[in-house]
């Protein structure tokens, strides 16, 4: 038996774009009339985010991104709270949609990275199974580099994301002969998806609400 439809929010899904600077024309009135600054995190030792730092301006860095753009209605955001941000919020497979995600928009500069193995993620989940994708395009829709992670439910834990374990995905299909380049790092992004790759199910995958709090993001 098929899911019922649910409404989708038109007024969400333009605001999605226009965060991320995805519609050409709006894009360049946004930059000539009201500029904001492009978020340049900068590691010190290693550390990219510390969102443990009450100056990281996580709204002007960090933005939803959530199956609104294909026709879904899952919703969510991310926010300080005591020291992390906290990606949480609803995921619904209605309309035949099934994630929600938090992705930054894009760095500039880009952050070089070739001198690191990978990214290290210190977080605090719900025993959900989390990805964590990195881009090296500055396209809206452009490969991503993934990797699946699970995380323990309200245990804190340490997890790694080795460049040379990322998968090359689009949309969530693979791609065989796409390549990262760790010294041209555009942007990060979090999601909870109902799929894992190439038509494959999330095996950890629950419906409804969700929470996962990060304290860092490091380079290793």
């Amino acid at each position: 038996m098929s899911e019922q439809r649910s409404q989708w929010d038109l007024g969400r899904f333009v605001q999605t774009l226009e965060y991320f600077e995805a519609i050409p024309v709006v894009s360049w009135l946004q930059k000539m009339f009201q500029p904001r600054p492009n978020p340049q995190p900068t590691y010190n030792d290693r550390m990219i985010f510390d969102f443990s730092n009450p100056q990281t301006d996580i709204q002007n860095t960090w933005g939803a991104l959530d199956d609104v753009v294909m026709g879904g209605v899952s919703d969510s955001g991310v926010r300080l709270e005591n020291g992390a941000a906290v990606f949480s919020g609803n995921v619904s497979t209605a309309n035949s949609g099934g994630f929600a995600s938090i992705r930054t928009r894009n760095f500039e500069p880009a952050l070089n990275l070739s001198s690191f193995t990978g990214i290290e993620l210190r977080l605090k989940g719900d025993g959900n199974r989390y990805k964590f994708l990195v881009r090296d395009g500055d396209a809206w829709d452009s490969v991503g580099y993934s990797h699946s992670f699970d995380t323990v439910a309200n245990e804190w834990i340490t997890v790694q994301v080795p460049f040379a374990q990322l998968i090359p995905v689009f949309r969530a299909k693979t791609v065989s002969d796409a390549r990262l380049s760790p010294g041209q790092i555009r942007s990060f992004q979090l999601m909870l998806s109902k799929f894992e790759y190439d038509g494959g199910l999330n095996p950890r995958f629950t419906p409804g609400s969700f929470r996962l709090e990060l304290s860092s993001i490091a380079a290793y």
